[in-house]
């Protein structure tokens, strides 16, 4: 089923569903002189507006590929995210503003049998929205729906806390009307900070998923000719809209035509396997008849290995006859990458004195 009309349907029952409780909840609070009632209608709205904006993002998302654009528009859906996140948490702080006021100036609430029963009917169907909403969000891959849907049932939960106070004023006469509503926006705003968060790690590009970068290495040294995938690279231009690149290492008496047939071949493979365009694959060699290169390496790599923030050394080749050697070195963000490559330029110099090194430093950037 299309991904985009699978969010757009879920998001329009989502519109219809959250529109017709706040209409009740609305007439509820207002009815009853229920602060918290009537706060939870206003959480309601902003579910409903939120839903729109998810499909105004998914639908200009979808706008095909273009000269200025040639990757597509798939990161509208992070700025839609964003302005979903902003009316949540403007929902959240007005409606705290709102709760305090009546905690200053209370005002008794004044419940009936429908009323409460009304709040409890909106209870079960924000569970079944949240249910419905959530599983569609992880069928098609989409983090706001699945948000949405996660949101939606712990909307739930604030709902029953309303009912539970009300229950509570008509059997006491203990009016917690104000405090609960209080306790609804801490957690509206709390839910708005996360939604901006994690949409701001979207927009500015962050670490790569662990499962799906460790798949791609797979894929890639299953080949007999692979000895090692390194310095994968994937950027993301939207859900589902993944474009990598990466290092393999290969020996050094492979000709050109058959690194062009493997490399062409991996492409097809990790896009079928995975659906990432693996838009650039480089090439390092490894020495393959020269004992004195492995002798080398094997003191180099000792050299590398013994500082904790090098995570990996890989694409080495040396040269004996011209005392040449190059090789790459992943680094944690534990060291100043400066300062760690002086220190490896300075120990591995010692150790081979007649050598010219090429050290080039690499970022931890995938798994």
């Amino acid at each position: 089923m299309n991904r985009d009309k699978v969010i757009v349907r879920t998001s329009i029952i989502g519109i219809i569903a959250n529109v017709f409780l706040a209409a009740f909840k609305a007439a509820v609070g207002l009815i009853s002189h229920s602060i918290a009632v009537t706060l939870d209608a206003v959480n309601n709205l902003s579910d409903a507006l939120s839903s729109v904006i998810t499909i105004v993002g998914t639908k200009l998302a979808a706008k095909s590929p273009d000269k200025k654009h040639p990757l597509g528009y798939g990161r509208i859906e992070y700025l839609s995210a964003m302005i979903v996140a902003a009316i949540v948490l403007y929902a959240g702080i007005t409606s705290a503003v709102e709760s305090i006021k009546k905690i200053i100036h209370p005002e008794a609430a004044e419940y009936s049998t429908v009323s409460l029963i009304i709040i409890a009917v909106a209870i079960a169907v924000k569970i079944l929205l949240g249910l419905y909403v959530r599983k569609q969000g992880k069928k098609v891959s989409s983090g706001a729906l699945t948000a949405s849907g996660s949101d939606a049932l712990f909307d739930a939960i604030l709902s029953a806390s309303v009912l539970a106070s009300a229950i509570v004023y008509i059997i006491t006469g203990l009016s917690l009307e104000a405090y609960v509503g209080v306790v609804i926006s801490g957690f509206i705003i709390k839910a708005g900070i996360e939604m901006m968060i994690e949409t701001l790690n979207d927009i500015l590009g962050k670490r790569a998923d662990a499962e799906l970068s460790k798949q791609i290495k797979t894929l890639i040294t299953e080949e007999p000719e692979v000895r090692g995938a390194y310095d994968l690279l994937i950027n993301n231009y939207g859900p589902d809209k993944n474009v990598a690149s990466v290092h393999i290492e290969l020996s050094d008496t492979m000709t050109v035509d058959q690194v062009d047939v493997l490399t062409r071949r991996l492409q097809r493979k990790v896009f079928t396997e995975t659906g990432v365009i693996l838009t650039g694959v480089g090439v390092y060699s490894y020495n393959t008849q020269d004992d004195e290169a492995a002798r080398v390496r094997n003191k180099v790599q000792e050299i590398v290995m013994d500082h904790e923030w090098a995570l990996q050394m890989h694409g080495f080749y040396a040269d004996a006859e011209a005392k040449t050697m190059r090789f790459d070195v992943v680094m944690s963000f534990d060291v100043e990458q400066q300062e760690g490559l002086q220190t490896l330029y300075k120990e591995v110099k010692e150790a081979f004195p007649d050598y010219e090194v090429v050290i080039a430093p690499d970022v931890d950037i995938s798994d």
